[in-house]
């Protein structure tokens, strides 16, 4: 159950305010907000902060008094966030705080030691084309390979990106990627469903796309050309010309 209010906690506000302008900035303690009471004989009273650098930030001042006493003396000074206030973004790991496109040159991504989308080279999956890749990569000293996850990962991000099928360009093309002569099929697991465009004036360019992907360089399409017309005998007009003498 809640503690029971305390009246000369209440009723101490002068005091909290005293307190509030003891650690703020002159001019920066607003107008009394409220009274909780947090344990039996402690409570905390809640000032408006005027500061325009913390809009919608609160004051707050706990008070405590002892057991049959009446004097109250203050416990802790706090600036804390009200509803609204303005937050600094919460904190991340320097290793989630990159995303997919920031490592630049010289960058270095922190090692992972147990990452879903690896596996150990010589483990057997079940799956054959990955188990003949993963004994072929052993020999070549990797240590790790793709997973099931993580092959799944990345061909869902392939697939939803800008080389998919959902892509403008590919949406307007007029045939898909599986088609063109500049497509080359992907070895292993993913050959079924993406390759690489080998076309220097695609936009896909070098890129893995998928087989439903598409675009206007498409090796067996044409633009349409239309059936030449003729031409009727030019007009000179002769008073357009200054006579020579």
């Amino acid at each position: 159950m809640p503690p029971r209010e305390d009246a000369t906690l209440r009723s101490a506000v002068d005091l909290a305010r005293e307190a509030a302008e003891g650690i703020a900035e002159r001019g920066t303690v607003g107008e009394h907000l409220e009274f909780v009471m947090d344990e039996e004989r402690l409570a905390t009273h809640y000032f408006a902060c005027t500061a325009p650098a913390y809009p919608g930030w609160r004051w707050a001042i706990t008070v405590a008094r002892a057991p049959r006493a009446k004097k109250v003396t203050v416990c802790e000074t706090n600036l804390v966030p009200g509803e609204g206030a303005l937050l600094s973004p919460q904190w991340l790991p320097y290793a989630e705080r990159l995303a997919p496109g920031d490592l630049g040159a010289g960058d270095v991504l922190p090692y992972i030691e147990q990452d879903p989308r690896l596996e150990q080279g010589f483990e057997a999956t079940g799956d054959e084309d990955v188990d003949q890749m993963a004994q072929w990569e052993l020999g070549l000293g990797r240590k790790r390979v793709l997973s099931a996850e993580g092959r799944e990962e990345a061909a869902q991000r392939w697939y939803d990106g800008e080389n998919g099928p959902s892509a403008p360009v590919a949406e307007q093309a007029p045939a898909p990627c599986s088609s063109c002569g500049f497509f080359v099929p992907m070895a292993g697991a993913l050959r079924s469903f993406f390759g690489v465009c080998a076309n220097a004036w695609s936009p896909s360019d070098g890129r893995v796309v998928s087989l439903d992907h598409g675009c206007g360089a498409h090796s067996e399409v044409d633009v349409e050309r239309p059936e030449p017309a003729p031409h009727d005998e030019p007009i000179v007009d002769e008073f357009a010309y200054d006579a020579l003498v």
